[in-house]
């Protein structure tokens, strides 16, 4: 599944950047998409954010603008260097999301954008607890990524989509109860949106 043009997207950031604002025009555009997650939410100077799976900082730059303290995490060596080049005001850690390296109850709150795809079923669940455990109590979990449409006119570019670009576990995701996995783990859901047509999920999860 997928085709070079996942490899290219990843090998250069313009082709990245370029479909990422075509992707986000079904929910207003690029900006709108990232500062999605943490609408409604109060963000301050002070608010201790980990943009985990941060990648080229491409959410980390709306974060940095809200909070003095952001850090962000990724494994990719490659992305953290574009990230520290993009958004130089955070700090950066390389780390696996599912092996977060803090003490618990760090952050008050963690940020994810399209990210959780990319991984295996028992890869998200670890990831799941981790962040539970790096966030302060009442801390808070914004995320943003695929869902299983509920409009049919949106199945087609979709499917389109996952199969340029995509893996397994982009579809493995599309069968996932996400909500149900973060409840399991304790997290209380606070908000729980379906935007284009279904086919992206945002929520906020409580600590």
């Amino acid at each position: 599944m997928a085709t070079i043009l996942r490899t290219w997207s990843y090998q250069y950031q313009w082709l990245y950047d370029g479909i990422s604002r075509i992707a986000a025009i079904s929910v207003g555009g690029e900006e709108q998409f990232r500062q999605l997650p943490w609408q409604g939410l109060t963000v301050g100077k002070e608010t201790k954010v980990l943009d985990l799976c941060c990648g080229s900082g491409q959410a980390t730059q709306f974060l940095v603008k809200l909070s003095h303290d952001v850090t962000g995490l990724d494994v990719s060596p490659v992305s953290l260097q574009r990230a520290q080049r993009n958004v130089p005001q955070a700090n950066y850690v390389e780390a696996l999301a599912q092996e977060i390296p803090f003490p618990d109850s760090q952050f008050d709150l963690v940020h994810t954008s399209v990210a959780l795809h990319e991984m295996k079923p028992s890869e998200l669940k670890r990831i799941v607890e981790e962040v539970y455990r790096v966030l302060k109590p009442e801390g808070i979990w914004t995320l943003v990524d695929f869902h299983k449409p509920t409009n049919f006119l949106f199945w087609p570019g979709l499917a389109l989509f996952m199969w340029l670009f995509e893996t397994e576990t982009a579809w493995q995701l599309l069968a996932t109860d996400l909500v149900g996995l973060l409840e399991q783990t304790g997290f209380e859901i606070d908000k729980h949106n379906l935007r284009a047509g279904g086919s992206l999920q945002v929520i906020q999860a409580k600590k």
